[in-house]
């Protein structure tokens, strides 16, 4: 019973102190919160190998002015808790018009 309270533990403390980025790019004057899309990008090799193309121009659909986010989400994780055995990552790509 003990070890399994000194597992949670560290279970907790992991998932609680895993890093996490966003990063936001800004064409023209920025999106309008208007219209969003979103797509996932999915990586081999914990990041290294791209194995999707996700394409932010391509997801603004001729927009002049769009927000790109590029973030790990929750579900991110999740997807990756299971997957990373086989050394695949995932990623949420947003584009706001």
């Amino acid at each position: 019973m003990r070890k399994l309270k000194a597992l949670i533990v560290v279970l907790v403390f992991a998932f609680a102190m895993t890093s996490c980025y966003s990063l936001e790019h800004t064409v023209g004057a920025g999106g309008q919160g208007g219209n969003t899309v979103s797509e996932k990008q999915w990586y081999a090799l914990w990041g290294l190998v791209p194995l999707n193309d996700v394409d932010s121009q391509e997801m603004a659909r001729g927009a002049e002015n769009y927000t790109i986010h590029s973030q790990f989400k929750f579900v991110d994780y999740i997807i990756t808790a299971f997957t990373s055995v086989v050394t695949i990552s995932v990623q949420t790509v947003e584009v706001e018009r």
